[in-house]
């Protein structure tokens, strides 16, 4: 890793500055892919899977029996494993839950809000490199607990671990498609796939740029959430071992992802260096991460301030404070995806299997966008009650403000009733 020592303000935006593409030139490529399945439904989904895919698909439609089969094609171990992680995701997720409370305005008008699933989602799963089937069970799992009544995925992979986590989940409709064509075919529908009101999932710029591009539509998605990140703050407290393999966790990703070490010891930033060169040797995807490496740095700073600035400016997806007093440092980071306290904390155990979602948003988004939860796959609908009695007590008010207005048929319609 680049090491950048005592930078200025002025310098943070350069440094902080994501390893992405031009995305006016990505959404010219990927306007006509939209436009083809639009226009041509399953015509264009099969060629577009043999143009990048190399795919000749016979059937879009995964058949149940190939869902149902997943299961023994698994090691017992894996899918325990998936019990645990699918048992802790619920937990927290069904947490969340929140029972509605009627509020008493005034007398005689009652409101409140009640929470209804969205009807239709879809779920989309990259093949990639990696079978993300964990990412099933993040969306899957609030999906199912929200009352979604169609949960629709979407995915190139035929991985037996991503078809077992959808049936844990209740998903039935899985679909053989991947890229930017797969979200048209949720956020359109054609002839096979059926058309969703709400689109999940992560993957390349591509992919981003197509949730983006069908959102401007009416398609509700997620998040624009794009290649995954990583920043560490640690002091003489951290483990340099641990760090290091924190940060080569989120480097495996891909070659377009970004870690980012800030300190305030010179000695900590030397020795998790000297690390991540033993750790690397011995990695499988060590050309993923040495490229992502590439992307990254380490920042040494004067002092704790300096750090949390830095930190807040960047907004990182997955923030891990290996410090003393971790707990009570977090209270000052307002631009996070997700934080992860001290040293027996990995960022691996909430891309897994603690409970919280590892859908979140990246390249800079938490500044204004949360993780997925519970509150990602449900709508609030207000309903309110007014008494003849709350008519008399509030009528007065509404007749004077929709006259003010010049909105004379609003203020007519609380006379006829007075």
């Amino acid at each position: 890793m680049k090491i950048i020592k005592y930078p200025k303000q002025s310098d943070y935006q350069a440094l902080l500055t994501r390893p992405t593409q031009d995305i006016a030139v990505i959404e010219q490529r990927v306007a006509p892919i939209l436009y083809r399945v639009k226009t041509e439904g399953d015509i264009a989904l099969r060629d577009f899977a043999l143009i990048f895919d190399k795919v000749h698909l016979e059937s879009i439609e995964m058949p149940s029996t190939e869902i149902e089969k997943a299961a023994s094609l698994l090691s017992d171990d894996l899918k325990q494993a998936i019990h645990q992680a699918y048992k802790n995701i619920h937990k927290f997720h069904e947490a969340q839950k929140s029972t509605p409370e009627k509020i008493e305005t005034m007398a005689g008008v009652t409101c409140w809000r009640k929470t209804v699933g969205i009807d239709k989602v879809g779920v989309y799963i990259p093949g990639g490199t990696a079978p993300l089937f964990s990412t099933v069970l993040m969306l899957g799992i609030p999906a199912q607990i929200a009352g979604c009544r169609e949960i629709v995925l979407c995915t190139p992979s035929n991985h037996p671990a991503i078809l077992y986590a959808a049936s844990l989940c209740g998903i039935t409709k899985v679909y053989r498609i991947g890229g930017a064509q797969a979200i048209a075919a949720m956020a359109y529908g054609t002839e096979t796939v059926p058309q969703v009101y709400k689109i999940f999932g992560p993957g390349n710029q591509y992919v981003t740029a197509a949730k983006m591009l069908v959102n401007k539509e009416g398609i509700a998605i997620d998040m624009p959430a794009g290649p995954s990140e990583v920043a560490v703050y640690a002091d003489d407290s951290a483990n340099p071992a641990f760090v290091a393999a924190d940060l080569l966790s989120q480097a495996e990703h891909g070659v377009d992802s970004q870690v980012l070490l800030v300190s305030t010891s010179e000695k900590i930033i030397e020795a998790v260096n000297e690390e991540l060169t033993k750790q690397l040797a011995v990695l499988p995807r060590a050309d993923f991460a040495s490229k992502a490496l590439e992307n990254s740095q380490a920042i040494l700073v004067e002092n704790q301030e300096i750090a949390l600035a830095l930190l807040n400016d960047y907004a990182a997806e997955h923030l891990i404070l290996s410090i003393e007093n971790a707990e009570e440092v977090s209270e000052k980071i307002y631009q996070a995806g997700s934080i992860f306290l001290g040293n027996y904390t990995p960022e691996s155990a909430g891309d897994y299997a603690s409970g919280t979602n590892h859908t979140l948003p990246t390249n800079g988004y938490a500044r204004a966008y949360s993780g997925v939860s519970l509150d990602s796959f449900v709508k609030k609908i207000t309903v309110q009650h007014i008494t003849k009695e709350g008519i008399q007590n509030l009528g007065k008010t509404i007749i004077e403000m929709a006259e003010a207005e010049s909105l004379d048929a609003h203020a007519n319609a609380v006379k006829i009733r007075m």
